[in-house]
């Protein structure tokens, strides 16, 4: 799946390596980045190396209402009552500026990410698999943007940095003509069959962590919480740390790390790996945090070197 996504998607490694790993995990991301990385053209490319699978993207705007996302129940004298879907009924989502839509419709977006599930008038419809979701934020602009809740971010099993790509991947781009290329005509062969997302994804809950390493996912979040039983000199600018959630997506992504490895085994790379796209939404800053403009990549970064590795 690397391999074809790389021949559109140039560059940004990292950010691919995370969306399979969430993908793998049966989980969903938030990508925060400037408009033009490509988010679209990832997501779009993703869909087409999955047979069978189907790709939809809601641009979220202040004007959009939940039965925008979900579907309604209409009427017409011919049918009767029947069903519209909305575009949650799909395999790969995007959704596009999340924070731009009101408290409302980010609520039923994420319930529906949640429960993968969704209520139409009196019937429930379960959501096909796979069903993965990747949210973007665009950190440019916040006039007229609707900051996603703690509690609800936390729904998200990453969130994830979209930077600038390197000159050499630039110029590849240039090179490629990417601002007019047909991309649909670009060969991309479908790795396999949509069917086969939840039997790898039981594979991936089949990989060994050892009880040191289950202690030591323990010890990391614990850190957030508590810093000041690790020594921690950022610890002073925590106001909330991570939830159990937190570990238990910390088990989860670090098994799918070790899986994309090829390994059958976790190791502590693996968690310290996974471990920043985990915590970065999950740490809360105090007001003395956000007054020096501390990143809790700080945070994640000495958290790291002051919890002990097994």
């Amino acid at each position: 799946m690397k391999n074809e996504v790389s021949k559109i998607f140039i560059g940004q490694k990292d950010v691919l390596n995370a969306v399979i790993t969430c993908m793998l995990s049966r989980g969903h991301i938030l990508l925060e980045g400037a408009p033009g990385l490509a988010k679209t053209l990832l997501v779009m490319t993703l869909a087409r190396t999955v047979k069978g699978a189907d790709f939809k993207r809601i641009q979220f705007t202040p004007d959009l209402l939940p039965a925008d996302i979900t579907g309604i129940t209409a009427y017409s004298p011919d049918k009767g009552f029947y069903t519209v879907k909305g575009p949650v009924f799909t395999n790969f989502l995007l959704a596009d500026e999340i924070n731009r839509a009101p408290p409302k419709v980010q609520s039923a977006m994420l319930s529906v990410m949640q429960e993968r599930q969704v209520i139409i008038g009196k019937e429930i419809f379960n959501l096909a698999e796979p069903f993965f979701v990747l949210a973007t934020e665009n950190p440019l602009e916040q006039m007229g943007t609707y900051p996603l809740p703690e509690a609800q971010i936390d729904r998200f099993l990453f969130k994830v940095f979209v930077d600038y790509p390197a000159k050499e991947d630039e110029l590849i781009i240039v090179e490629n003509n990417s601002m007019t290329k047909n991309f649909e005509a670009e060969k991309i062969t479908e790795v396999f069959d949509a069917f086969d997302f939840p039997k790898m994804q039981a594979l991936v809950k089949k990989v060994y962590l050892a009880q040191e390493i289950k202690e030591y996912i323990v010890n990391i979040v614990d850190a957030t919480r508590n810093p000041e039983n690790y020594g921690m000199e950022y610890g002073k600018y925590i106001d909330w740390g991570g939830s159990p959630r937190a570990s238990i997506a910390l088990y989860i992504t670090s098994k799918a790390a070790a899986f994309l490895k090829g390994r059958p085994y976790v190791l502590p790379e693996d968690v310290r790996e996974v471990a920043p796209n985990v915590l970065r939404h999950r740490i809360i800053l105090n007001y003395e945090g956000k007054a020096i403009e501390l990143d809790t990549d700080e945070i994640i970064k000495e958290l790291l070197r002051k919890v002990p590795v097994p």
